[in-house]
């Protein structure tokens, strides 16, 4: 499809005024510096790697200390790949293995199974 001469003239008035915009907004750039303002001296290196380097450093070693530090006072394994329970509930009970040790023993097998079948929900079967 063709454009129409209304668009191209759209589209010419467009990337015209962009132009200009640029060029206009760049001429202050390439001044010299005014005669009144001082020539501040060089940065020492040391001050440079200790301001550019040394405070962010510090941040996050304080970051990562905040973070860390708590879970190694309660003796919690820190490592990425820690030793995991296969049955690790987050956020559950407590004392979820001692209620499912109870019911476990107060109740009779045939009994178990015969409930499991009439509770419903989601379950499949070989």
């Amino acid at each position: 499809m063709i454009p129409s001469p209304q668009t191209l003239r759209r589209a010419a008035l467009v990337v015209g005024s962009a132009t200009i915009l640029l060029v206009a907004y760049a001429g202050p750039a390439s001044a010299d510096i005014p005669d009144g303002w001082s020539n501040p001296p060089s940065v020492n290196v040391i001050r440079f790697l200790l301001v550019f380097v040394g405070i962010p450093l510090l941040i996050t070693l304080g970051i990562v200390a905040a973070v860390y530090l708590p879970g190694v006072v309660r003796g919690e394994s820190v490592a990425p790949a820690g030793v995991r329970a296969d049955d690790q509930w987050f956020g559950g009970r407590r004392d979820a293995a001692e209620l499912e040790a109870a019911s476990r023993s107060g109740r009779d097998r045939a009994v178990v199974e015969d409930e499991d079948h009439d509770t419903g929900g989601a379950g499949g079967s070989w």
